[in-house]
């Protein structure tokens, strides 16, 4: 052992300690430890080691006064205008629930990405729901305080006021999803609309000619690309006019919406629903009313979630790669929180289709 590392032995390490086993200086030890740039890689790859050897562990105030950051980030779930669960008001101000939020395989997906991107950093996700103004207008006081050095938002409604307000407030940010509104704001998004073709082109293939949607809520981005580019493909095959039924992505939203769909179209033989909850509705009516899956129905769902192998059959999906979308938009965040001068981004991941059994 080392004088440097018996003299730490009995006590706490210090950045001297450090300094002594790596042979630098304290200052340099604390360059590197802070994530200043200007460390030649080899003085770097030294420092780590010693820090490993001796057992350092930083102090994370002493640290957040030289780097003036906080060493968290937040996770916001917001939304404005008419919610998007069973109980929204359509004229209020409401966002998801808390409930529909850590119900809903699609938020713990992005969650598990963005766990994953933070955890080798020593970083930790501060989870924020704008469930209503007054939780927005909080959510809005804790980043300007910089209790969180940026912020990655899913906003669940075009009207959401939140992306906005963070860009005026000059708040590091990235969304999930691009926004309705054009905006110098940075967002990974999923190109929905492909996504929607995808599930056409499989129903068409299977002779499916008398298909019905289960839309998601219209006042969402991603929901009226699914649909869109869903029916821009089958009018391509000839089919102009699809019916459809407009549902908010929870299972009993599919199940009210298929429902609806078989009394007005009781010849349905294609089922697109724009999510894998609400598909997983329309297998239970489904069954309930003696339809043979995929016999005499074939499903197709959206996310390639839990939702699609939690029933039986076993549901045919269009993959969002949500985990590695969430991890692209931590990514993205802490690129601007390093280089504020970085300008706007966007990365758009591509669909695929997976099949199962229920078509």
């Amino acid at each position: 052992m080392s004088e440097a590392l018996r003299s730490a032995a009995g006590r706490s390490t210090t950045l001297e300690d450090v300094a002594r086993v790596a042979g630098v200086s304290r200052a340099t030890v604390s360059r590197v430890i802070n994530g200043i740039r200007n460390v030649d890689p080899a003085i770097q790859e030294s420092v780590r080691l010693a820090i490993a050897s001796t057992g350092y562990v930083p102090n994370g105030a002493a640290r957040s006064l030289v780097t003036r950051r906080a060493g968290a980030l937040a996770l916001v779930v917001s939304g404005s205008g008419s919610g998007t669960g069973p109980g929204a008001d359509p004229g209020g101000e409401e966002g998801p629930t808390r409930t529909e939020v850590f119900t809903d395989p699609f938020f713990g997906r992005v969650v598990s990405g963005v766990f994953t991107a933070l955890r080798p950093r020593g970083l930790h996700p501060v989870l924020m729901l704008a469930d209503a103004p007054e939780a927005r207008e909080q959510i809005l006081s804790y980043l300007r305080q910089g209790n969180a050095d940026g912020a990655m938002v899913v906003s669940t409604h075009a009207e959401d006021p939140l992306p906005a307000l963070l860009l005026e407030a000059g708040v590091p940010a990235v969304l999930f999803g691009r926004p309705d509104t054009p905006m110098p704001i940075s967002c990974v998004d999923l190109a929905n609309r492909d996504g929607g073709r995808l599930a056409a082109e499989h129903l068409h293939a299977r002779g499916c000619r008398k298909v019905v949607t289960i839309a998601g809520p219209s006042g969402v981005r991603a929901a009226r690309d699914r649909l869109g580019g869903f029916h821009d493909a089958m009018a391509r095959h000839g089919l102009p006019y699809l019916p459809h039924a407009e549902g908010d992505f929870t299972q009993a939203g599919g199940e009210r919406a298929i429902t609806r769909l078989l009394i007005e179209h009781p010849d349905t033989d294609g089922v697109f629903a724009a999510n894998d909850l609400m598909a997983q509705g329309a297998l239970a009516v489904l069954r309930d009313h003696g339809r043979r899956v995929p016999e005499d129905v074939a499903v197709v769902g959206f996310d390639d979630s839990s939702a699609a192998t939690a029933g039986r059959p076993l549901l045919t999906t269009v993959r969002q790669p949500v985990e590695e979308m969430a991890a692209e938009m931590t990514r993205i965040l802490l690129d601007h929180i390093a280089r504020p001068e970085r300008g706007a981004t966007s990365v758009i991941f591509e669909p695929s289709l997976v099949v199962r059994q229920s078509a």
